[in-house]
């Protein structure tokens, strides 16, 4: 049983070596990864255009979701949220980076409270990160 394989096959994607390779990453690790991240790992096998399209890909699929970094940049988490999709990703949940080890998870126990926006406001999307220490790093 191969679970990047089958992912792909589920979300009607071509299997490649980049798409699998990536893919394994983020089920492997439980914390969100970047664009370099990726690049440093796979950079010798993979151009950064090929790693970005692929990102943007499984973004698209509902494969994978944004993660704001509070430096700026993007990382990307796997949606392990049965009800995304390519029409709609739901995360709704608190980022969590810890600050020792720099890796950000996903709590998905953790909801992001409902508000209104002022009249004439349009929400696209919801961040919200959380800064601490996680518990690999209080140990």
């Amino acid at each position: 049983m191969n679970p990047s394989k089958d992912t792909l096959k589920e979300y009607e994607l071509r299997h490649t070596g980049c798409r699998s390779d990536i893919l394994q990453s983020f089920q492997s690790f439980n914390f969100a990864l970047s664009h370099g991240d990726l690049e440093e790992r796979f950079g010798e096998r993979f151009d950064r255009v090929t790693i970005y399209r692929t990102l943007k890909t499984f973004v698209e699929k509902g494969i994978i979701h944004k993660v704001l970094d509070d430096e700026g940049g993007t990382k990307y988490a796997l949606c392990r949220n049965s009800e995304c999709s390519h029409d709609n990703h739901h995360h709704d949940h608190v980022h969590f980076k810890c600050l020792k080890c720099g890796n950000t998870t996903c709590i998905e126990s953790v909801h992001i409270p409902m508000f209104n926006l002022p009249e004439g406001y349009k929400r696209t999307e919801v961040n919200m990160l959380v800064q601490g220490t996680c518990p690999n790093c209080i140990a």
